[in-house]
C-alpha cells in the first residue's frame, strides 16, 4: 500500500493530523466530548518554488512543524486551563462589540508572540544542549590525547548519551506518558489506513504503534548525520574553538535536510536496505510511544477523517482530500456522535 502522506503529532489529550494543505486538531475535552478544529496549513516561509527543492524542503518542514506543533499544543492546553472566565462572564457581556473584537485581536497578537517566542527559545535550547554542549564536554579528551578521532568519538558519545537521557527522563513523566499514548494512537491510525484496513477503533488498536516517518526516527537520524558531519568539521585545519562551534550551528540546516530526505524516502519504500536502516528509529519509538486506550483511538480517527478521505484512499482514488462541507460537519461533534456515525456506516 502506498504512503497516505498523512503526518501527525500528539498534543495534550489529543492529536493533530495533517494532510496536504489542511490540518486538524482533535482534543478530548474534560467533559468527555471530542472537539475538532480544522485549519488551512500555511508555511511560515510563504509559497515559493525553492521550498520544494531537496534538502531545503526538509528545513522548511522542520521549522513549520515546530510552529504548527506549538500552536496545536497551545490550543489543546486551553481546554485544561483553570476556568477563570466564569467570574468574568458578566464583564464580557458588558463589553461593546468593538471592545470585544479589540480584546480578541490583542489576545491573538499575544498568543502569536508567545508561540514564536516559544519556538525560538526551544531552538536555542536544543542547539545548546545537543550541538554545543557535547563539543565543549568532549574537550576533556584533549587533556589525554590530541587525536581528532578520539575527540570526534567522545563528542558523538556525549551527544547520543544526552539525547537518550533526555528521552528516558521525559518518558517517565506522568503527563508526558499520556501524550506518548496519543502518539501511539496517531501512529496506529496512520498504519491502519496504510495497511488497507477500514478505519475503526478495532482495526486501529491492532495496528502497530511504530511508523517509519515518525519524528523520533527523524531526530535519531539528525544525531547520526550530525556525528558524521561534525567528524568532518573536526578534521578541518581550524584551531579556533568558536569557529568550530559556529560551523556546527551553521550546518544544522544541512543536517536536518539530509535527515528529512531519508525519512521521506523510508516512508514510501519497503526495500530491504531501507527497512534495515529504519530499525533503530523504530526501536527508539518504544520510548516515545505507549499503547493507547480505545477512546484515544477515537480521537485519532476523528482527526484523520477531518482532513483525509480514507475510503477514497482504500479505493485507489487519487483525490483523498475532504470537501469543505465535510470539514464543517467534522468540527465540534462529540465522541458519542462520532460513534453513532461510525455505527451507521
Amino acid at each position: 500500500m502506498k504512503s497516505s502522506n498523512i503526518g501527525g503529532q500528539a498534543v495534550m489529550e489529543g492529536i493533530m493530523m495533517r494532510h496536504g494543505d489542511v490540518y486538524s486538531v482533535g482534543v478530548r475535552k474534560p467533559d468527555g466530548e471530542i472537539e475538532v478544529k480544522i485549519e488551512d496549513y500555511r508555511s511560515v516561509f510563504g509559497k515559493h518554488a525553492w521550498m520544494k527543492w531537496p534538502l531545503l524542503r526538509g528545513v522548511v518542514s522542520f521549522v513549520d512543524s515546530l510552529v504548527v506543533g506549538t500552536k496545536c499544543l497551545m490550543y489543546s492546553a486551553s481546554f485544561y486551563e483553570d476556568e477563570e472566565e466564569e467570574g468574568g462572564k458578566p464583564e464580557k457581556q458588558a463589553r461593546s462589540k468593538e471592545e470585544e473584537q479589540a480584546r480578541e485581536k490583542k489576545e491573538q497578537r499575544m498568543e502569536s508572540i508567545f508561540m514564536y517566542g516559544t519556538v525560538f527559545i526551544s531552538l536555542i535550547l536544543s542547539v545548546g544542549l545537543f550541538m554545543v554542549l557535547p563539543y565543549w564536554a568532549a574537550q576533556a579528551v584533549r587533556l589525554v590525547t590530541k587525536s581528532d578521532m578520539a575527540f570526534a568519538a567522545a563528542e558523538a558519545a556525549v551527544r547520543i548519551l544526552i539525547f537518550m537521557a533526555y528521552l528516558i527522563l521525559i518518558s517517565r513523566m506522568k503527563d508526558i506518558q499520556r501524550v506518548f499514548m496519543y502518539h501511539g494512537a496517531e501512529h496506529k491510525c496512520i498504519n491502519c489506513v496504510e495497511n488497507g484496513w477500514e478505519l475503526n477503533v478495532e482495526n486501529v488498536m491492532k495496528s502497530s504503534r511504530q511508523h517509519k516517518r515518525c519524528g523520533t526516527s527523524f531526530l535519531l537520524f539528525v544525531m547520526v548525520v550530525s556525528v558524521i558531519i561534525h567528524f568532518g568539521i573536526t578534521l578541518l585545519p581550524i584551531e579556533a574553538k568558536w569557529m568550530q562551534v559556529l560551523l556546527r550551528i551553521v550546518l544544522l540546516p544541512l543536517i536536518a535536510g539530509i535527515s528529512y530526505e531519508f525519512i521521506r524516502w523510508a516512508g514510501s519504500s519497503d526495500e530491504g536496505l531501507i527497512s534495515l536502516l529504519s530499525k533503530p528509529g523504530l526501536a527508539l519509538q518504544k520510548l516515545t510511544t505507549r499503547e493507547p486506550q480505545p477512546d484515544m483511538a477515537e480521537v485519532a480517527i476523528r482527526a484523520v477523517e477531518a482532513v483525509f478521505d480514507w475510503r477514497a484512499y482504500l479505493a485507489g482514488e487519487e483525490d483523498t482530500s475532504v470537501s469543505g462541507e465535510d470539514r464543517e460537519d467534522q468540527q465540534g461533534v462529540d465522541g458519542a456522535d462520532a460513534l453513532r456515525k461510525e455505527a451507521s456506516v
